[in-house]
């Protein structure tokens, strides 16, 4: 089947709008050639379990740390401080972090003019194209494995009470969230950012979801460690939330456009994209075992996203092992495969978070099956596969405890 490159030549239907947008989604998912055939442009994908992709067939490209230059002198130095070499990219992203981005966002309160806005300009870029996904998801990692060694352990306020501020988090309530509940609770009732109880590939759902976490994340999550009377994570949210407006809100009373572009939008684009990557790592469940780490989470490898984003797409293996080394889910992957396998488990390939978010928004199930592998064959047919990721976004009821 030949491949074409301008798709609305091939938009003969009434809806051809509808079908150029999403051949532009299509386009900006598919990143490695931006080419497709007509067939993927104009049907359903239909795939037969020759024709999906073969688990046995892939290499994993996505990164293991692997190092191909010598440490320099500077590097040295800095592994000084380090509890594993490996984490040793993390101070190179904290100095270009410190060393650009904040001092731009520092000087929006001493310019003005068309000055202010260039400046502005090049903070946006930094902040929320640049280093919003690789800093979030170090700061991720420095959660889950403090970077740097006791005699050096100061060190580590550094990242989410200087720089996480900059990106819209107030210091130590991801921690809080993240450690505190989320990985406890597995996604399951108790955790107050489970997506259990919403249908997953409705957008109107999406919203109800965010709404809630928008309004009432915070309380609902120090309500959650006071019900378990964890008192050092309630001192966390009451301290890094009261320190987070308390600057916020000054500094918007000497200015406001400052603190706006600086702080108080970076920390709504932050609260809507930490929703949207958790719905989407956590759309597919199975109603029958919802606490099973294979079944209520999914995996994405060979994306560009692995390399910037520290392997965040291995979020299965995450679960199964939270301190597991960033390097080393690629290898969990390959020693576990006949486990994904045995549990159905979803891996996708050559996408991420936001195309599956973006995917199931439009129901384009037959796209996701056609980057799903097939681990040891597991789904004879697309058909079969689909049948099982509508299972698995499917709301399921909050039980109803009935008294004996």
């Amino acid at each position: 089947m030949g491949l074409v490159k301008c798709p609305p030549v091939y938009l003969k239907s009434s809806k051809a709008e509808l079908l150029i947008w999403e051949f532009r989604l299509l386009r900006w998912l598919h990143h490695s050639s931006g080419y497709f055939t007509k067939k993927q442009l104009l049907h359903p994908i239909r795939l037969t379990v020759d024709e999906m992709r073969s688990y046995s067939a892939i290499t994993i490209t996505d990164p293991t740390g692997e190092r191909t230059l010598p440490y320099n002198s500077f590097d040295r130095f800095l592994l000084q401080t380090l509890k594993d070499e490996r984490d040793l990219p993390f101070l190179y992203l904290m100095m270009r972090i410190s060393l650009t981005m904040i001092p731009l966002g520092v000087l929006l309160f001493f310019t003005h003019g068309l000055v202010w806005w260039l400046i502005a300009a090049a903070y946006f870029y930094l902040n929320h194209l640049f280093f919003k996904g690789p800093f979030g998801l170090m700061l991720h990692c420095s959660c889950h494995r403090p970077f740097f060694k006791k005699e050096y352990a100061y060190l580590n306020y550094y990242l989410p009470w200087i720089v996480a501020p900059f990106f819209g988090h107030s210091p130590d309530t991801y921690f809080a969230h993240h450690i505190g509940m989320h990985h406890a609770e597995n996604n399951l009732e108790e955790d107050e950012s489970s997506t259990m109880h919403y249908q997953r590939d409705e957008f109107r759902d999406f919203l109800r979801y965010f709404g809630r976490f928008f309004v009432f994340g915070i309380t609902g999550l120090y309500a959650y460690h006071k019900k378990r009377n964890r008192k050092i994570f309630m001192k966390r949210i009451l301290v890094g939330e009261t320190f987070f407006w308390s600057m916020a809100l000054v500094l918007a009373y000497f200015n406001f456009a400052a603190a706006f572009m600086v702080f108080l939008f970076p920390f709504l684009v932050f609260r809507y994209v930490a929703m949207m990557g958790n719905w989407s790592q956590h759309a597919f469940i199975d109603a029958m075992d919802p606490g099973n780490h294979y079944t209520n989470s999914i995996t994405c490898i060979n994306h560009k996203y692995n390399h910037k984003c520290w392997n965040d797409g291995y979020h299965i293996s995450h679960h199964i092992f939270p301190n597991l080394h960033w390097t080393e889910h690629p290898a969990h992957l390959k020693a576990n495969a006949d486990d994904y396998a045995k549990n159905k488990a979803l891996v996708f390939e050559g996408i991420d978070f936001l195309g599956v978010y973006l995917l199931l928004m439009r129901k384009r199930y037959d796209v996701l099956a056609e980057h799903l592998v097939n681990i040891n064959d597991t789904f004879a047919s697309e058909e079969e596969a689909i049948d099982l990721m509508k299972q698995r976004t499917a709301y399921i009821p909050v039980p109803v405890l009935v008294g004996a």
